[in-house]
């Protein structure tokens, strides 16, 4: 079958972080353009005399040396001699992003930036944007399968084992340059849409994780507050359906409608200038969804996420209303043990943690002892088995006990492990809900005067933390620890 596809274009080269993103751009809007236009046609009865086909547009950059950078930034260094590829999307969607990225690679290893059409097809699915409405009763009418004239998504294209370090490029390269190719990072931007009832382009650098509705309330409450008080930081507030609340310094107009039906995960976000905002996502219970929801976040190349929710306090001490803050972790939840095995430490990030800790003395007013008193590090394990209190106890508890383990949840674990394979900076506060090992459960009563009272403080802990981080240099934020001694360039 005959193949149509628009002129390749000769690859460039740029020494200009700016200039190299405008071509880029300007090759994705072409090619996913000329995918549309023969999709409309085909909507009107033209059927296309061939395979229309279009390609990702792909950047390379090459090393010629082994001399090392005096950056302390840990990405933006090409590791050995040889070229470095990826295809890449969305780039108005990431034009921040890929500036920044380009201009640390020129900054650190010279040579050009060079931008040219890969073999890689865009399928027609990810060519047509995720609010665009098509004729779907034309083209059924038509009884031409999609798939005959168009390509389809391809799994062997979305795979991570870039991320999960398994990928083995040829001898000399082409190495990878970033952990997700293009046709993963637009799998991962249409889910999130499905998902959360957002579009990806409202998602802010700084991400928080909750099990319960409470605190989405609560971030809602003080959200709209700060945009009624014109909060110099903050531009607006966007909720699932895309609703839009202006800051009052910018009229404080409201536009959108919200969905019929609530989604999956809806995401909340605070936004700020450059997404330097923060985003609040309700992941509901499981690590099922802790998964699902971080393996999409994490293409936006968020600088931090942390988990803000309820757990299981272990210890007799603890009281209900305490805070714990993990710095280990065990994981029991099993979703990850195909990408990450468990020998692998997933390790408490020093920045994350220190925001965390002055975020709870700034917002309880305490400092030392009285600080100890209320919240306590320690060790957070997270099942897979919401009913783990029904099984046997003596071999459970032991498990614990040798652990050290202070809390236990359904998802801490799991945010923290996905982190530490996307390389996002990560970190958990949790309050104590119940102690079902010491039979100290909430009475309905009980469980409105807690949530009343603790909600709204945990809540300003971590919003408070994420402004911390946010103020922090990128070379502080995003830690070593998190990168291998074979990594991809692109943070």
């Amino acid at each position: 079958m005959t193949t149509i596809s628009p002129p390749r274009l000769e690859k460039q080269s740029f020494t200009d972080p700016q200039k190299a993103w405008e071509h880029l751009a300007e090759l994705y809007h072409r090619n996913t353009g000329f995918i549309r236009g023969h999709l409309e046609a085909l909507a009107r009865g033209i059927v296309p005399p061939g395979r229309v086909r279009a390609c990702y547009p792909q950047v390379e950059v090459r090393s010629t040396s082994y001399s090392r950078s005096e950056s302390t930034l840990p990405y933006g260094f090409l590791h050995t001699p040889g070229l470095y590829r990826t295809t890449v999307t969305a780039p108005d969607l990431f034009r921040t992003y890929f500036q920044e990225q380009f201009a640390v690679i020129l900054r650190n290893h010279g040579g050009t930036i060079d931008i040219a059409e890969s073999d890689t097809p865009i399928p027609l699915h990810f060519a047509v944007s995720a609010n665009e409405r098509i004729d779907g009763e034309a083209l059924n009418s038509l009884n031409v399968p999609l798939r005959d004239v168009f390509d389809a998504p391809d799994l062997a294209n979305t795979d991570d084992e870039i991320a999960n370090g398994t990928f083995v490029p040829p001898r000399g390269g082409p190495y990878p340059l970033a952990a997700f190719t293009g046709p993963r990072v637009d799998y991962s931007l249409f889910r999130l849409s499905h998902y959360t009832g957002t579009d990806a382009r409202h998602f802010q650098n700084f991400v928080i994780f909750t099990n319960y509705a409470f605190y989405v309330d609560e971030f809602c409450r003080v959200a709209k507050e700060y945009m009624q008080a014109g909060h110099p930081h903050y531009e607006s507030f966007i909720e699932p359906g895309n609703v839009i609340t202006d800051n009052a310094l910018k009229g404080g107009n409201v536009a959108g409608t919200a969905p019929v039906r609530a989604p999956q995960m809806p995401a909340y976000h605070l936004t700020g200038k450059n997404g330097r905002g923060i985003t609040m996502v309700n992941i509901g219970v499981g690590p099922s969804n802790a998964k699902t929801i971080t393996d999409h976040i994490a293409v936006l190349r968020p600088h931090a996420w942390i988990m803000l929710g309820h757990c299981a306090g272990l210890r007799n001490s603890q009281e209900l209303g305490d805070y714990v803050l993990a710095h280990a972790y065990v994981r029991e939840d099993h979703v990850l043990d195909a990408d990450l095995p468990l020998s692998v430490p997933i390790p408490a990030l020093a920045e994350v943690q220190v925001a965390l800790e002055q975020a709870v003395h700034e917002i309880t007013e305490t400092e030392g002892i009285e600080t100890k008193k209320i919240m306590r590090t320690g060790t957070v394990a997270t099942f897979d088995n919401r009913n783990w209190e029904l099984r046997d106890q003596a071999e459970i508890t032991q498990r614990l006990s040798q652990s050290r383990a202070v809390a236990l949840d359904m998802e801490s674990a799991t945010i923290a492990a996905n982190g530490f394979r996307f390389r996002v900076p990560y970190g958990t506060l949790l309050c104590v809900s119940d102690k079902p090992l010491h039979g100290e459960l909430k009475l309905p009563g009980m469980a409105s005067d807690f949530y009343r009272t603790q909600v709204n403080r945990h809540l300003q802990i971590g919003l408070r933390a994420m402004e911390i981080l946010r103020d922090q240099p990128a070379e502080r934020l995003h830690s070593r620890k998190l990168r291998s001694f074979a990594e991809t360039a692109f943070q």
